[in-house]
């Protein structure tokens, strides 16, 4: 088995899958029932949100959280992701006007803009442990009420495939237990 990983739209994603040019999608949405292609959508495990920053940041953002967030600086997904919509209505039902530093496609170039200390950023909680130790920063605070889902999407309906079952196995095993 070799894994090789490619990062772009979902529906760019699902025409390299339809012609069997890729095996497996991971994404943080399901296939839209509109789409052409017949794909299906294996939920993998859903999991909180949680905002990060430096020490400093952490400091000043925790107290009074999540009203001292309006004004702070963000580095934010870009909007074609369902974390950045999801963001996005939570700023505006709780009244908080984000200054938005950077919109990033790449996550992991995101947590490396975080870790500099010039603004908050957000991540599934399912890697917490992960980002803090890595990235040298601390948990601002938690939003309860988002969750972010994350599907593997193949053209089997029930998944077959010795490698994909392999991985989306370890992925709810390892991160959704």
């Amino acid at each position: 088995v070799r894994l090789v990983c490619y990062e772009s739209t979902q529906p760019e994603l699902l025409a390299r899958l339809a012609i069997h040019d890729l095996d497996l999608i991971f994404s943080d949405s399901p296939v839209s029932p509109d789409h052409q292609v017949r794909a299906y959508s294996h939920l993998l495990g859903e999991c909180g949100v949680s905002l990060f920053g430096t020490q400093k940041l952490a400091d000043s953002y925790r107290r009074r959280f999540p009203r001292s967030l309006d004004g702070a600086p963000f580095f934010l997904p870009t909007s074609t992701t369902v974390l950045r919509r999801d963001l996005d209505q939570w700023f505006e039902a709780n009244e908080i006007c984000p200054v938005i530093l950077g919109e990033f496609d790449d996550s992991a170039l995101l947590t490396v803009f975080g870790e500099t200390g010039a603004g908050v950023f957000a991540a599934p909680d399912v890697i917490e442990k992960e980002i803090r130790q890595h990235y040298a920063v601390q948990v601002v605070g938690r939003i309860a009420s988002l969750r972010v889902r994350f599907f593997a999407i193949s053209v089997e309906r029930k998944v077959k495939h010795p490698a994909v079952v392999a991985i989306a196995g370890a992925a709810r095993e390892k991160l959704f237990s």
